[in-house]
């Protein structure tokens, strides 16, 4: 055994002092840690209780893990009333939830809902409206999830600022307040930057379908807290879209080399057009037809490696984007577990997809030789997964 139980040393003068058993044999902690810290988690936690635990200790380095957004079925909503309510002013909704995936222990950990005064309200279904679900918008920027559109039981939108759940201190915090609170907006993120475009607000205006913002998240090193940094954030409005055929629905802009790339409607629809706006020289311009003819599904991009992949939603295979050739090459063949795709999330090697009506998440791991696939499930039965997000995992006192 490389790691054993505590053990116990009794002193002259009677008392008993419990001692912690060495990680490595021969080397004090303070060296086996960081020596540890460079093995996958996965293959510590299988060795022994001891390596287990440090893995969830501040001497390791946070792992990656899944956050989602989900909406409970009926029969589960008496319950997320109870847990997710603080004195009656902490409420996501009475069927809204944020929960997180630790893959090494394959466990569903429910996150502290934001409080907020009024307390919030998002709304995913309406009895009026049968067909349709109400996109809830979500991102990641900065190493945080970040809760950005919505609609409330009014019918309109739900948040006055964004909602950001930083994992290193395990708590929400308010961002800038929104020029235009809205809601089947474009939003998106590349580098610390949030970019938001179109979308409806309280009702349809031009000027607020054609306007396009920002919002510099950046972390400071000297902050501990991100929420230290409110008094910094700010709005800033960006170039325009020449039109507001973008507030038609809820679009994903996904940021990739220096580009924030987006379609303005999903899947193999016809009449699909893309735009393409470089942060650079702060202007838009056409989508290349390469891009747009194969952005037929789901997409996401590896910000480590400024790799797009896209989930075809007929056939269900895995392609990434070419930007020299223009073009989409295959890395994994259809599947019918990713078919459908109705979001995903990429990150460490992982892509992770959300299909068969929000009931499963498939992760395919496209660093493996073969490629590796395996299902999720959701956190409880016939719930529903509207969002999806890779991110470290949240610190110890969730």
């Amino acid at each position: 055994m490389l790691c054993s139980l505590k053990k116990s040393t009794d002193t002259n003068d009677g008392q008993t002092i419990v001692e912690d058993p060495p990680l490595l044999p021969g080397l004090p902690n303070h060296l086996a840690q960081p020596i540890l810290s460079t093995i996958r988690p996965s293959l510590l936690s299988a060795v022994c209780r001891r390596w287990r635990h440090l893995i969830y200790t501040p001497h390791f380095p946070p792992f990656l893990s899944l956050y989602a957004l989900v909406a409970n079925n009926s029969s589960s909503n008496s319950n997320s009333n109870s847990s997710n309510n603080n004195n009656g002013r902490s409420c996501l909704s009475d069927s809204i939830s944020f929960h997180t995936f630790d893959p090494i222990s394959s466990k569903w950990t429910i996150l502290p809902p934001p409080v907020t005064d009024p307390p919030l309200h998002l709304l995913h279904r309406h009895p009026s409206f049968i067909s349709r679900n109400f996109t809830i918008q979500s991102l990641t920027v900065a190493g945080c999830l970040v809760l950005i559109a919505a609609t409330g039981h009014n019918l309109l939108p739900a948040l006055s600022h964004p909602l950001v759940f930083d994992p290193l201190t395990g708590q929400w915090c308010l961002g800038p307040p929104l020029t235009n609170p809205r809601r089947w907006c474009a939003a998106g993120s590349y580098r610390d930057t949030v970019y938001v475009a179109s979308g409806v607000g309280a009702h349809y205006r031009g000027e607020v379908a054609r306007m396009v913002e920002k919002w510099d998240v950046k972390r400071s090193k000297y902050c501990d807290k991100l929420s230290d940094l409110r008094d910094e954030w700010r709005w800033e409005e960006v170039a325009g879209l020449k039109d507001g055929r973008f507030s038609r629905e809820a679009v994903e802009a996904v940021g990739y080399k220096g580009k924030i790339c987006m379609v303005n409607v999903k899947g193999n629809n016809i009449g699909k057009e893309g735009v393409v706006y470089d942060v650079e020289r702060n202007q838009w311009e056409k989508m290349s037809p390469g891009m747009v003819s194969g952005w037929n599904g789901a997409v996401g991009v590896a910000e480590e490696e400024e790799v797009m992949y896209v989930v075809d939603e007929d056939k269900g295979g895995v392609s990434k984007y070419d930007d020299v050739m223009d073009c989409w090459q295959e890395v994994v063949q259809g599947s019918e577990l990713l078919k459908g795709p109705e979001h995903m999330a990429v990150g460490g090697g992982k892509i992770c997809v959300v299909a068969g009506g929000g009931g499963r998440i498939t992760v395919v791991d496209v660093v493996a030789q073969p490629v590796r696939m395996w299902v999720v499930d959701p956190p409880s039965p016939g719930s529903e997964v509207v969002s999806l997000h890779i991110l470290r995992r949240p610190c110890n006192r969730l």
